[in-house]
């Protein structure tokens, strides 16, 4: 599955937003997935979008032949869009799916990861980060996908909770712990994410 994550500085919110429901032509488009996104908490002009396909030949299909179409809507509505691909790997929790309907929060984290310590970064992901992750009751499912062919050996890390409430339980009780079991500091050059609100009215 591929992993698509738009984030972007809105400049008319409410022509965004309206923009933003056009897409909800995308289930027709073959190989697609999902898609769904909402508003950063930490600073509220910024969204978050994330599609979802079941392959990169899918994605590529459809970003020749349908999304100019459906992505006019929003033309002038926002201002440095980043465009991020990833491949999925693993689930955090098991049987990930791209739905949206029942979470209210999305953390994503984005961790630039040493060439030489890649190996080691995932394969704590999995033994330390994941069975944490997994273990509290507020977080629903997640993913953990990684740059295609990316010289900079990127990974994204999806989470999707029940509330704000259960993930700030989850970060104060055991973030610095886990960080030093999976000795995290040497693996990562950079880390970068955000807490988002999901918006229902996304959801596609």
């Amino acid at each position: 599955m591929l992993v698509k994550w738009i984030r972007c500085t809105v400049v008319d919110r409410r022509g965004f937003e309206r923009g933003q429901r056009k897409w909800a032509g995308l289930p027709g488009e073959p190989g697609f997935r999902g898609q769904g996104g909402g508003w950063s908490r930490t600073r509220p002009d910024v969204a978050h979008v994330f599609a979802f396909w079941e392959s990169r030949a899918f994605y590529d299909s459809f970003m020749a032949r349908s999304h100019d179409r459906l992505a006019s809507a929003q033309a002038g509505t926002f201002k440095d869009a980043q465009v991020r691909l990833f491949d999925h790997r693993f689930d955090v929790k098991t049987g990930f799916e791209p739905r949206f309907t029942d979470a209210d929060l999305l953390r994503v984290a984005l961790c630039r990861v040493h060439e030489e310590r890649a190996e080691h970064y995932v394969l704590m992901q999995e033994k330390v980060w994941n069975p944490a992750m997994a273990g509290s009751p507020g977080m629903i499912r997640g993913l953990f996908g990684e740059a295609p062919g990316d010289a900079y050996n990127e990974y994204l890390v999806l989470s999707m909770w029940l509330s704000a409430a259960e993930h700030g339980k989850y970060r104060t009780e055991r973030i610095e712990r886990l960080a030093l079991r999976a000795r995290t500091e040497a693996d990562i050059t950079a880390l970068t994410g955000d807490i988002v609100q999901l918006e229902p009215s996304w959801t596609v």
